[in-house]
């Protein structure tokens, strides 16, 4: 920037830097309008869940983690029942715990094992196949 002398340049760098201002408002209040809309919590969780769902294996996680989480609720339930005792209900705690941590790291393997079980119990048998004892 130059260095100002005298009135006029006073005067004629105002006017620059007010003309840049009038051009530069409408860019920056827009800029702000998308800004402040981007972070309305709806908008915020809309863009979160949006990035989650795109990863590749969301969906194999999330079963892995529904698997481990119902399998150590059904655990426990199995264990506690309806007990009352409180070392029985810390038992079937750490059980929960265990089994779900269990269950969500080898839901591959899991989902592997009952794939192949259903298949061996509702293939049909050919009787042409089977061989008489």
């Amino acid at each position: 920037m130059q260095k100002i002398t005298s009135v006029k340049d006073l005067k004629n760098a105002i006017e620059q830097l007010e003309y840049k201002q009038a051009q530069e408002w409408p860019l920056l209040k827009e800029e702000f309008l998308n800004t402040f809309e981007k972070m309305k919590p709806l908008n915020v969780l809309k863009s979160t869940f949006k990035e989650f769902t795109t990863l590749p294996d969301f969906k194999e996680d999330i079963m892995g983690a529904t698997m481990g989480i119902t399998a150590g609720y059904l655990s426990k339930s199995l264990v506690v029942g309806e007990s009352h005792n409180p070392l029985k209900k810390l038992l079937g705690s750490l059980l929960q715990l265990g089994v779900s941590n269990a269950v969500s790291k080898n839901s591959d393997t899991i989902k592997l094992v009952a794939s192949s079980l259903f298949n061996l119990f509702t293939k049909k048998i050919d009787p042409e196949n089977e061989k008489s004892f």
